[in-house]
């Protein structure tokens, strides 16, 4: 039978309890046992297709075309390898699947409820997906925290399984926080109290307390927790701050996380070997050398939109030996008239721009101008996706002369649409699901710099895009210097783009961020960090230069 390791949070959302469940996953992994993760998300949407990624962070989008809660991209960053959108549970989901079986006449008869109808359900998902993974541990983590009245029906599920499964084979951990007040300098552990006690009036006893702070827990603390939460001292773990995520996983193998863990569930693993994934997460911190990336997008008032890509680029840097430091640029800001002088300061100082994803009208002719900006300057850009879109647009507007070139996305009157709807797209009225989702493999002709990046004919890549190149203006792009060197579908889509006579300026319509894991950097990424690393050592040299003639 597989064992269900049940994650909740408490006190506050936002305490890393997704890196939490990873973590305590990796762990498990390098300690020889199959493990997985699975997200349970207590919202009514069916999943995270339709929501905003200021309100809720990023989709995260699976190679089986899920769009899912950015949780499921760290669990396949530190488990290096693909989950599926199954791996995504949501509120949406369980009833729409409880609904559809009662409209069928399955419960005849029968009053529907949340219990047993609803726990039921969710209880065959989880047992579902554990069993059709192969893992002999399945971390679940259940989002929102304890208390909120959405989750209530996954808690029950996760109770109910303790019952069903058997204490052996389930285990409680629980995520809180132990504040720090500047003038008492000491960590509180009332909060993590009230919490536990909020828990157990669910019926929930927690077997593991993972405490959330800025240092270590002192051992009085721990003392002070295990006995008000009935928890033994030694299964009150300390998470403290570190320099990078990576380091989470050492930091909870340290603290002994594996004892009480195995004792529960009577499991035997192998000797725990973090070495090779201590030496990668050491890349990541106090690097001599940092470049900057202007990341000139829709949704940089919150981090977390752009989640994959801030990562993808971490990543990239550690493997090319040097820190990156990521500067957030409203794309709105080069719409206005003082966009140059603005350019000049944000733009001129960075030593590469990437072009991310996004939606709508909103400030995309700032991210057009951006991407004229980085040809002209002759800085590395890299366009994902929409920016791949805006990249042709910025192209055919200023060097084809086409000036009201765009996407029939923004201008559905556009007498120059270079790029359009996708033709198995014309009709659609649903937004949710709908759109090309999933990996696709793609063809790298060669001759290319993509050819070289990848150093393979065939790549994998990952897709959420409605709309294309309109290839009736490939040739004419082509013939300009636009080159695009990647396929999909049998040539239907074109998939990278790159400008010839450009040190690196490269788009792609797939999203390569979704695949970049820490133990294996994204190629192009890789390459685009390269770039402004060249970039970075020639405008040092060029100032020198200046420096010695005035």
């Amino acid at each position: 039978m597989p064992k269900y390791i049940f994650v909740t949070g408490g006190v506050m959302s936002g305490l890393g309890k997704g890196i939490t469940t990873s973590s305590l996953a990796k762990v498990l992994q390098r300690s020889g046992l199959t493990a997985t993760c699975m997200k349970v998300d207590p919202y009514l949407n069916f999943d995270a297709g339709t929501m905003n990624p200021i309100a809720h962070g990023e989709v995260f989008v699976t190679d089986d075309g899920g769009e899912c809660d950015m949780d499921l991209g760290n669990y396949e960053r530190f488990l290096n390898k693909n989950l599926s959108k199954e791996d995504n549970i949501t509120t949406g989901q369980v009833y729409n699947a409880v609904i559809e079986e009662e409209r069928k006449g399955k419960y005849l008869g029968k009053c529907v409820q949340i219990i047993p109808h609803i726990t039921d359900e969710i209880k065959r998902r989880i047992r579902q997906r554990t069993l059709k993974s192969g893992a002999s541990v399945a971390v679940i983590e259940c989002g929102g925290t304890v208390g909120d009245i959405e989750s209530l029906p996954f808690l029950e599920a996760f109770r109910q399984m303790r019952l069903e499964d058997g204490m052996e084979n389930t285990l409680f951990v629980h995520v809180t926080l132990a504040p720090e007040m500047g003038a008492v300098g000491e960590m509180k552990t009332k909060p993590t109290q009230h919490s536990v006690q909020e828990l157990r009036r669910i019926g929930i006893q927690p077997d593991l307390i993972v405490v959330r702070g800025t240092r270590p827990l002192p051992i009085d603390a721990k003392e002070k927790l295990a006995l008000f939460t009935s928890v033994p001292v030694d299964s009150v773990i300390s998470n403290p701050d570190v320099e990078t995520i990576y380091q989470v996983p050492e930091a909870l193998y340290r603290e002994g996380v594996l004892k009480p863990l195995m004792g529960h569930l009577r499991i035997k693993g192998k000797k725990t070997d973090l070495a090779d994934w201590n030496a990668v997460a050491s890349r990541f911190v106090r690097q001599k050398n940092t470049v900057s990336v202007a990341m000139v997008g829709k949704y940089v008032t919150l981090m977390d939109s752009y989640v994959s890509v801030n990562l993808a680029l971490k990543h990239a840097a550690a493997a090319n030996g040097v820190g990156v430091e990521i500067r957030w640029i409203e794309s709105e800001d080069f719409e206005g008239t003082s966009r140059s002088e603005v350019a000049r300061k944000v733009l001129g100082g960075a030593d590469g721009i990437v072009l991310p994803q996004g939606y709508g009208k909103r400030g995309t002719e700032g991210k057009i101008w951006a991407a004229d900006y980085a040809r002209r300057t002759q800085k590395p850009l890299l366009g994902l996706c929409f920016g791949f879109q805006l990249s042709i647009v910025s192209f055919a507007r200023n060097v084809l002369g086409l000036k009201e070139a765009n996407s029939t996305e923004l201008d559905p009157q556009t007498p120059d649409p270079v790029i359009d709807l996708l033709p198995e797209q014309r009709g659609i009225s649903n937004l949710g699901g709908t759109m090309r989702l999933g990996g696709h493999d793609i063809s790298v002709l060669k001759p290319s710099k993509a050819f070289d990046i990848y150093r393979s004919k065939t790549v994998r890549g990952r897709h959420r895009h409605r709309f294309e190149l309109n290839q009736s203006y490939m040739e004419k792009l082509e013939d300009a210097g636009l080159h695009f060197s990647a396929f999909s579908d049998g040539g239907r889509r074109a998939e990278i783009l790159e400008l010839k006579e450009h040190p690196f300026f490269m788009g792609t319509q797939y999203h390569p961020e979704y695949c970049s894991r820490p133990e294996y950097p994204e190629p192009i990424f890789q390459s685009f960090l390269k770039a402004a690393i060249e970039e970075h050592e020639g405008r040092g040299k060029r100032l020198q230069v200046a420096a010695r003639s005035s």
